[in-house]
């Protein structure tokens, strides 16, 4: 019943709870709530997915706050059931405990056991800067629902420190992707990724009713600095009217940018923040964006989007000429800088695109896995809700039949499914955000929009909605 064991916790569970209640499933929710009842957040199963260092069990701050807290407070948020709410608690009392250092910055990676015995905490020499902003929504709707300010005062100290240095890096409005808390600098370093921080304070402004006017004003200058350093036009052969957004916005990068999967739930959160705060910008780009998303999911074989690729930019995000000659060169320029292709670093263009089996307009490095992640399908279900374009559902229903030809994790995207052959194999067993996430976005966008609408949720990183302090 516990499902897939991450710590001992049964994550699996937890995301799956929202879910049956959506689905109406009420005699299945309740006896889940009674399982949830019995786990015990002290136990912590060591060995159950990351091997811990140096012998003591270790806690990702970021992932159970967005999983574990986020699928309590939501099933608490759509039910009412107060068992919910006092798992919820007694789960961010523990997490509450990571922010027990000098600086009262969290330490993402913490060992609870130590710190349960009164040990010494100190925050981490090195920290990634938008796992600190995945935290705010989940702690702020648990201080809202308990009366309780001390998880938002947490999250508040931390954004603080941030805001007073989100205009002084090498890309001003974003910060890179590590800070140093030893020195409380937070606004160093040549790489910066997509603006996930920027998402979250946007969602956390919708969820507190539209109050916070501090995050509205980091989030709005984080997705404008996006618009302009994370997001570009492929160039392609017949010139699509689409935007792609970097996995990485780098001061330098090579043949072309990496574009990763969890990127597409940018488009989402622009659309999100343009309804919210009224900017035209913002909804212009975000459907360029899924529609890039889309499109990158069309291209590939199976008709999944890999999780990594790389491909050729246009100088403006207004697109540009389609050019055989540059797209080889740079795939040649992308082999010999992929120490993974072995004999294919001095091949022929064509050899190598033969090889990697790789689509007209990308360059190696590309990596084909898809892990039935949510990312691609919320951007494009976030889009539909706030605007009601039906080629959205076709599209959403493109990428739904393409997982159901494997209903499996993928090592390879490049292939048509073969039924005979069962090719391209699968690549992993399913993770809890496959039921909670991917799943569930697909049921609700399929479905009547009134159920968790976004006039009255928002949902977390992990899907999972939270209710709104609707004025």
């Amino acid at each position: 019943m516990l499902g897939y064991e991450w710590k001992g916790w049964a994550p699996t569970l937890l995301a799956a709870l929202d879910m049956l209640w959506l689905m109406g499933m009420e005699a299945e929710f309740d006896e889940a709530v009674a399982a949830v009842e019995t786990i015990d957040f002290n136990f912590i199963n060591s060995v159950a997915e990351f091997t811990p260092l140096y012998g003591k069990a270790q806690v990702s701050i970021g992932y159970t706050t967005n999983r574990h807290l986020g699928g309590l407070l939501s099933a608490y948020d759509l039910s009412g059931d107060a068992r919910l709410l006092r798992k919820a608690v007694e789960q961010g009392e523990m997490l509450y405990k990571a922010f027990d250092t000098p600086s009262r910055f969290p330490i993402m990676w913490w060992y609870p056991h130590p710190a349960a015995r009164g040990e010494r905490q100190v925050e981490r020499i090195s920290e990634q800067i938008e796992d600190l902003g995945s935290l705010t929504l989940e702690f702020t709707r648990l201080s809202m629902l308990t009366g309780d300010a001390r998880w938002f005062d947490a999250m508040q100290r931390v954004m603080d420190v941030l805001a007073a240095q989100q205009d002084s890096g090498r890309v001003p409005g974003l910060w890179p992707a590590d800070g140093r808390l030893d020195k409380m600098v937070f606004d160093e370093g040549a790489s910066y990724p997509v603006p996930t921080m920027a998402a979250a304070l946007a969602k956390t402004v919708a969820l507190v009713g539209g109050r916070l006017p501090a995050y509205r004003a980091m989030s709005e200058t984080g997705m404008d600095a996006a618009a302009s350093n994370s997001l570009f036009s492929p160039m392609t052969p017949t010139n699509e009217n689409i935007l792609i957004a970097w996995g990485q916005a780098l001061i330098s990068f090579g043949p072309g940018p990496v574009v990763e999967a969890p990127s597409c739930s940018l488009g989402g959160s622009l659309a999100l923040g343009g309804r919210l705060f009224g900017r035209e910008r913002n909804q212009k780009a975000a459907k360029r964006l899924v529609d890039g998303c889309i499109w990158v999911c069309k291209v590939w074989g199976h008709g999944s989007m890999p999780y990594k690729s790389s491909m050729v930019t246009c100088l403006t995000t207004e697109g540009c000429p389609w050019s055989e000659e540059t797209w080889k060169e740079a795939v040649v320029r992308g082999a010999k800088e992929d120490l993974s292709l072995g004999n294919l670093h001095e091949a022929p263009a064509d050899a190598i695109i033969d090889a990697e089996r790789l689509p007209k307009r990308f360059t190696p490095p590309t990596r084909g896995r898809y892990t039935l992640g949510p990312r691609a399908i919320e951007g494009v279900f976030v889009l539909y809700r706030v605007t009601g374009r039906l080629e959205l559902l076709e599209a959403a229903w493109d990428m739904f039949t393409a997982i159901t030809r494997t209903w499996g994790a993928l090592n390879d995207t490049s292939h048509e499914y073969d039924l005979l052959r069962r090719t391209p194999q699968a690549a992993s067993p399913l993770t809890p955000s496959w039921m909670g996430a991917t799943l569930k976005y697909f049921y609700l966008i399929f479905g009547d929009p009134a159920v968790a609408s976004l006039d009255d949720f928002v949902f977390n990183a992990e899907a999972h909605p939270l209710r709104r302090l609707v004025r």
